[in-house]
């Protein structure tokens, strides 16, 4: 009896796309690995692998992407923690990236949810125009004044904290010692002679005094090195004037000239309002108030002394 085997059915090839058609990535970026996706422009899958967030798989990764097509766009996920590095790679390279959000709550719902489908998720919404958010360069003067006002407002903070514990801590010594140090000292002397103070046998707490007075020394060394900084591109250093010292000036130079319109209007008014001349400027502009005596009471006096104070 002869045995006749069924034909087995013949499997399609593996689609292999030309070389020359263009490809879009996309990257679900990790502490450790890296995620990507690679899609064409007909919105099929190629592959997806991970890659190890180093120099090396980041070079790994570009080379992976362009073996199926030209690569000009990406799509990265957390480019302003995790895909920073990743970015700046690309974009050396040559790739336009954007910046893409985490996947549609009920699109991930419904496929669930994996790094793989997050990666392609992110080349889809480049490749739809979803996603066209430029992300922020990670170099230059503006990546330099970022990292530095980080460093410098924790520098702050701890400086603060520290300084309201040591007043906290000079609550509890002896009263004595309080007073002889409290007596006419400013914050810098305090924490001057806090910072020299003698702990043998005086107790936890004058240690504490003398710990923290350190702390606040050596924070502000830091501040000074921060404000010492230069910023790249510029040569400049990295302290600038308070935004409110220049807000103090400019409100102080308009607020001088309102000063002035408001001077000049009230001698011209007050006749037709029956009111007489107050000289309430007295108190806020001296040299307004020594004009008035040229002024004179009388609706004449006013009007001809307003062109002389213009």
């Amino acid at each position: 009896m002869t045995v006749t085997s069924m034909p087995q059915p013949t499997l399609p090839a593996q689609r292999v796309p030309d070389l020359a058609e263009e490809v879009v990535l996309g990257v679900d970026t990790h502490k450790d690995v890296n995620v990507a996706a690679v899609i064409t422009t007909l919105d099929a899958l190629l592959a997806h692998q991970g890659f190890p967030t180093t120099a090396t798989g980041y070079r790994q990764l570009l080379s992976w992407a362009r073996s199926f097509g030209v690569l000009h766009r990406g799509g990265v996920e957390c480019t302003g923690s995790y895909g920073t590095a990743l970015t700046r790679s690309l974009r050396r390279e040559g790739i336009e990236v954007v910046e893409v959000n985490q996947p549609d709550r009920a699109t991930r719902r419904k496929r669930g949810k994996t790094d793989a489908g997050d990666a392609d998720a992110a080349a889809r919404a480049v490749l739809s125009g979803r996603a066209t958010t430029v992300p922020k360069t990670a170099d230059g003067p503006a990546a330099d004044m970022r990292v530095l006002r980080l460093a410098k407002e924790s520098a702050v903070k701890a400086r603060s904290q520290a300084l309201n514990q040591l007043k906290a801590v000079l609550l509890a010594i002896d009263p004595d010692l309080r007073r002889e140090l409290l007596t006419g000292l400013s914050n810098p002397a305090l924490v001057a002679t806090c910072a020299i103070l003698d702990s043998h046998d005086r107790g936890q707490a004058v240690f504490t005094m003398r710990m923290l007075a350190r702390r606040i020394q050596h924070m502000s060394d830091d501040l000074s090195g921060v404000h010492c900084q230069p910023v790249s591109g510029d040569g400049q250093l990295f302290h600038r004037p308070t935004a409110r010292g220049r807000g103090a000036q400019v409100m102080a130079r308009n607020g001088h000239h309102r000063l002035r319109r408001i001077a000049i209007a009230v001698p011209l008014l007050a006749p037709a309002a029956g009111l007489l001349w107050v000289p309430f400027f007295a108190s806020v502009s001296p040299r307004l108030a020594g004009r008035r005596s040229s002024a004179g009471t009388s609706s004449p006096g006013c009007q001809s002394a307003a062109p002389r104070m213009r």
